[in-house]
């Protein structure tokens, strides 16, 4: 038991590493849900090469589905070339037609073939480990080690092409202008998601590689500014999730992947509240910080407009002022206790004045 049980955990890790390292592209060419589409008209091309070949385990499904992947990102941005339908509508318009036509085919033409829309959506990963293989006399799962191979493609395309693929996500017209060709690029780390996807489906289902996808590399965003980074938090972050959602389904004797994809779920909310460079916390306290600064840079700017003016009694009295900024009482108490702590400002016979700290402050504006 505790053996499968391991077996259980290094699967979904080994699927996260491989959806994350990719996801994380994904995320910052801003194309998310075409992960989301590709992960499901897919199976458009594994039920087509099964067709022909009649063998589930030929390698002819990853060249199938890598095929119908890369044509649906096609279809998608010729779709969206056209300008007169949006890219989440022409996602809306090809993702189920590609989808519909390969669940028409699955019940019309392969009632009797182990291969369906539940196991390509859900997947089970409790049962994984039962599916076994021999490789040097070693008996492993073989989803363990399919999702090996694809991390290890996945890695080395990432380590061989960085240059290239970080060139062409922040800046296209400096990659055509190097020559790096990134529409081939584009193209070649599409098909590596539908391959991955394919790889996956069996252990962990379309859904949570769609939540592997987005997932870890979303939450590692707001973690850090840095490529390298990113890419190693969302793998960690990956696995992080697989092994807690492994831990909470056993708990709660609930499905293993949905599980994982709610850690996924739970670990992005937690980050998005508490991430201290871009979470909801942090950018509300920035805003107030912000607004602060603002308003009491204008209080400094009011009071040196009327110091030593006819109108400097009313426009800067203690019990006029508010009537002039037009702020609330309390955030106009706020804001002159602000300036006050900072010795900016001082009363003098019931008028607000510039104290010679808050002059060099409004001559550095």
């Amino acid at each position: 038991m505790i053996h499968f049980a391991l077996e259980i955990q290094l699967i979904a890790i080994m699927v996260a590493s491989a959806c994350s390292i990719l996801g994380t592209f994904l995320v910052l060419k801003s194309m998310a849900m075409v992960s989301d589409a590709i992960t499901h008209t897919i199976l458009l091309g594994i039920v087509v090469a099964f067709f022909m070949v009649h063998d589930l385990n030929s390698p002819l499904l990853i060249v199938g589905a890598g095929i119908v992947g890369v044509m649906t990102v096609y279809l998608v941005e010729l779709l969206n070339s056209t300008r007169l339908v949006k890219e989440d509508s022409a996602i809306g318009v090809i993702f189920p037609l590609l989808f519909s036509i390969a669940v028409i085919l699955l019940s019309k033409f392969a009632q009797n073939v182990h291969l369906d829309v539940d196991s390509v959506l859900l997947g089970e990963l409790a049962f994984a480990p039962f599916n076994r293989v021999a490789v040097f006399g070693l008996s492993i799962p073989k989803g363990l080690l399919t999702t090996t191979i694809i991390f290890l493609v996945n890695l080395s395309f990432i380590t061989i092409f960085f240059k290239e693929l970080k060139i062409s996500v922040f800046d296209r017209a400096l990659a055509l202008t190097l020559g790096m060709r990134p529409i081939l690029i584009h193209y070649m780390l599409m098909s590596l998601v539908s391959m991955t996807a394919v790889a996956s489906f069996e252990a962990v289902g379309s859904i949570l590689v769609v939540a592997f996808m987005i997932g870890p590399p979303i939450t590692a965003y707001l973690l850090t500014d840095k490529l390298k980074v990113m890419i190693i938090l969302s793998t960690l972050l990956g696995a992080f999730a697989s092994i807690t959602g492994f831990y909470f389904a056993r708990l709660f004797d609930v499905s293993i992947a949905g599980s994982i994809a709610v850690a996924i779920g739970v670990i992005f909310l937690v980050t998005l509240i508490f991430s201290q460079k871009k979470g909801l916390i942090f950018t509300i306290n920035r805003k107030k910080s912000q607004k602060m600064a603002f308003s009491l840079r204008i209080l400094l700017i009011h009071l040196s407009n009327h110091a030593n003016t006819k109108k400097e009694k009313d426009e800067c009295g203690v019990e006029t002022i508010e009537n002039h900024l037009r702020w609330s009482k309390s955030f106009l108490k706020k804001v002159i206790d602000k300036a006050e702590k900072n010795k900016y400002i001082y009363v003098d016979n019931g008028v607000f004045k510039l104290s010679k700290h808050g002059e060099k402050v409004i001559d550095s504006y």
